[in-house]
């Protein structure tokens, strides 16, 4: 299939400059990053049986189609690829479907941090909000690391979390790809919790975010995921409320500076108990949760894979627990049109619009075939505010635009 993907390679540029795009600059990135994945997860989609003409088809489809149309079959493309990573999981841990609703014993969990250079938009959290059932499912006793191998038997890939081979201090882990992925293929998913605008005052630390925490991230349309409390995950499924996390990094000779001191007494956050309510069920033995190890290249280096927001749909109460993110907040839904069955020939679809209650989360997209190696992401760090010393931009211009 590599003559198919140099095609759509060759869209990529030429429909990242269409005149039909946004003026805004901000807009405008949203508009070819979303081109882009449409293009990649439209081309995974394909298989391996795709011929040039469907390529052709793709990109046709990708010219005529609306900014809406293309965000959402994107979020289609990416639900039928996480739908079948959770089918995978269950294949691996349900021992039987009639003991499936029996209760798990007790268990320990593992949330030690590691460091990571992602952060855009931070924060840790308190007790949240998710409907969801109480009964943790019986599942089979593996290890994470038992686990993530018998779901690369099944994928082909699988993740791993390693010294990172980018030459700076501040790199520390980095997270590898074991085995081989195809262009378009979800790599990781952005475990954590989510925060929506309404509840930035509830991150610790506010307004001064992002001085103890680089395990956030942020969303095009505001939304915030913490994966500081996520940390590594655990070797459970169990009750999760995202209220664990770790204490907040010390300055480089162990203590506090002075103006440390004044912004944590200025800046405490409300308290968020009084938005809180009751945890989730989620798989912390998750091998795909791991997208915040993802490191930024370094000079000469390229990205392996994008960003590309996903929201889940809460009615799909089977998968849920393999969903490593919950939202911050009262509970209110957040609502969204789910857009029928995926169609390459027409964008008319037998399925009824309906409007469901959505998850905001995130996954890393492969922008090429990736094959034991790490992963890397371009951060596109604000160029209104100093930089890192380590960050070198991949495209100074892209990463204007993201924060005009």
């Amino acid at each position: 299939m590599a003559f198919l993907f140099q095609k759509f390679q060759e869209a990529v540029k030429v429909l990242a400059k269409s005149p039909t795009l946004a003026r805004d600059g901000r807009h405008l990135q949203f508009e070819a990053d979303m081109y882009r994945l449409f293009l990649y997860t439209s081309y995974n989609r394909l298989g391996k049986n795709a011929e040039e003409a469907d390529a052709d088809e793709i990109i046709d489809l990708a010219t005529k189609a609306s900014l809406d149309e293309q965000q959402k079959q994107v979020q289609e493309n990416i639900h039928a690829q996480i739908n079948n990573f959770c089918t995978h999981m269950d294949d691996i841990l349900l021992p039987d479907s009639n003991t499936a609703d029996t209760l798990n014993p007790s268990s320990e969990r593992n949330t030690a941090p590691r460091r990571s250079g992602l952060g855009l938009a931070v924060g840790s959290t308190a007790p949240l909000h998710d409907n969801h059932d109480t009964a943790v499912a019986k599942t089979k006793p593996l290890k994470r690391f038992e686990l993530s191998q018998k779901l690369k038997d099944l994928t082909g890939y699988t993740l791993e979390i390693k010294p990172s081979q980018i030459q700076h201090e501040d790199a520390g882990q980095g997270l590898y790809l074991d085995g081989e992925a195809d262009v378009g293929s979800v790599i990781a998913i952005y475990p954590g919790v989510t925060y929506s605008p309404a509840y930035y005052r509830y991150i610790p630390g506010y307004p001064r975010v992002d001085l103890n925490n680089p395990y956030l991230i942020t969303r095009y349309d505001g939304t915030v995921i913490n994966a500081q409390p996520w940390g590594t995950g655990g070797e459970t499924r169990e009750m999760w409320d995202g209220s664990s996390f770790p204490e907040p990094r010390l300055n480089a000779e162990g203590g506090e500076n002075g103006s440390d001191r004044v912004w944590k007494l200025l800046s405490k956050p409300l308290d968020g108990s009084r938005v809180g309510g009751k945890g989730v069920i989620l798989e912390r033995r998750n091998p795909l949760a791991f997208a915040h190890f993802a490191n930024h290249p370094a000079k000469d280096m390229a990205p392996n894979v994008m960003v590309c927001p996903y929201d889940f749909p809460l009615t799909e109460k089977n998968m849920r627990t393999y969903i490593p993110n919950i939202s911050f907040g009262n509970g209110d839904a957040v609502r969204m049109k789910k857009f029928g069955t995926f169609w390459f020939k027409s964008w008319k679809s037998n399925s009824t619009v309906a409007d469901v209650p959505i998850l905001k989360s995130l996954v890393l997209v492969a922008t090429r075939e990736i094959s034991n190696e790490e992963i890397l992401l371009n951060y596109r760090l604000s160029n209104l505010k100093r930089r890192p010393s380590w960050y070198t931009p991949v495209d100074e211009e892209e990463d204007r635009r993201r924060w005009s």
